[in-house]
C-alpha cells in the first residue's frame, strides 16, 4: 500500500530531474510495451507514467545489468523487472537490484526520494523455476 502523499515532487517531476531518464516518461503503462499487462492496480488512474529504464539507459551503461522499468502509482516510485525466474537468474537479478540501488543513489536522487515502502518487484516472464534451496542464503 502506498504512503500518503505529503509535499514531494510528482513522479513525472522526479523523473524530468533525472537526466539519464528524462526523456524516458511515458503516460500511464506505455514505457512497458508489451509487459504493461504484467502490472494489475487497484484503480489505473492512480497510475502516474512509466519509464522503460533499461532501454533508455542502455546507451549510458552499455555493460551493466540495467534493471527494466519505473512505474509511478500514487505519485510512489515503483520498480519492476520482468526475467525469467529460475534459480540460474538468481545472482543475475541480485546485480540489477545492486545497480539500480547505487543507480538511483548517484543519478536519480529525486526519484529515490519517492520510492515506494516496498519498491522492487521481479515479475516472472515464464513459470518460475526456482529451488527453495537456493534461497537459503548464508546458511
Amino acid at each position: 500500500m502506498a504512503r500518503k502523499k505529503t509535499n514531494k515532487q510528482s513522479f513525472e517531476e522526479a523523473i524530468k530531474a533525472t537526466n539519464d531518464i528524462a526523456s524516458g516518461f511515458r503516460v500511464g503503462l506505455q514505457a512497458l510495451g508489451a509487459n504493461s499487462s504484467v502490472i494489475k492496480a487497484k484503480n489505473n488512474r492512480n497510475i502516474n507514467g512509466s519509464v522503460d529504464i533499461d532501454a533508455t539507459t542502455n546507451s549510458l551503461y552499455p555493460q551493466a545489468s540495467r534493471w527494466d522499468y519505473t512505474v509511478g502509482y500514487e505519485e510512489y516510485a515503483y520498480f519492476v523487472e520482468v526475467h525469467p525466474a529460475n534459480t540460474s537468474n538468481i545472482n543475475e537479478m541480485i546485480h540489477k537490484k545492486e545497480w539500480l540501488e547505487n543507480w538511483l543513489n548517484i543519478h536519480a536522487p529525486e526519484l529515490e526520494k519517492i520510492k515506494a515502502k516496498a519498491p522492487y518487484y521481479w515479475v516472472p516472464s515464464g513459470r518460475v523455476a526456482i529451488l527453495k534451496t537456493s534461497l537459503n542464503f548464508g546458511k
